[in-house]
């Protein structure tokens, strides 16, 4: 399966008076660095992760129905599925109903069960799945953990700005990310 975010949120988890707060930084004169800090940390941990830290929206793309007809989706946390797409042979979309699939946003990851009789025609890519995943629309709906996890990267990147080029980043990722992200992870069976 393949993702693409169709779109991306509108703010950052972590402002930039936070990670200032947290850096002990004072001047304006390293906001354009921490800024993009800030951005590259987010980036890092939902991509390492799966997390989806504020609103955004996704599409998942599959080649062809399981055996049991359950497509899980690997990103945390769904809120909504939009819309359910299956191609035929020659490309051609057909968006299912409601009544098509079955959807449990409970479990993790997230699964989406087609009815019976439910095929995908195109080779590649025959399944489409648009759904909104995230915490919330604003940095206060984000898990504390998940925060202090981007501010941790924050915090040891600025660190070692100066001892390595911008094309050596990221550096390193410290022990404390690991253990701040850990329960947050999808477990693989």
């Amino acid at each position: 399966m393949t993702y693409s975010q169709i779109a991306a949120p509108a703010a950052m988890p972590v402002t930039l008076a936070e990670a200032k707060a947290h850096l002990r930084v004072t001047s304006d004169t390293e906001d354009d660095t921490i800024t993009s800090l800030i951005a590259a940390a987010t980036q890092y941990l939902e991509r390492d992760t799966g997390q989806s830290l504020l609103d955004q929206q996704w599409r998942a793309y599959f080649d062809a129905v399981p055996r049991d007809g359950v497509l899980e989706l690997m990103r945390s946390p769904v809120r909504g599925i939009v819309a359910v797409t299956i191609y035929d042979s020659a490309g051609n979309p057909t968006e299912l109903d409601g009544s098509d699939y079955y959807v449990n946003l409970v479990s993790r990851p997230a699964r989406v069960r087609l009815v019976d009789g439910i095929t995908a025609a195109m080779r590649a890519n025959g399944i489409e799945i648009d759904f909104d995943a995230g915490y919330g629309e604003a940095g206060t709906d984000v898990p504390d953990m998940l925060k202090r996890a981007v501010l941790v990267l924050v915090a040891h990147w600025f660190e070692f700005r100066g001892v390595f080029d911008a094309a050596d980043q990221p550096v390193s990722v410290p022990a404390l990310y690991a253990r701040l992200t850990r329960h947050f992870r999808f477990l693989s069976v």
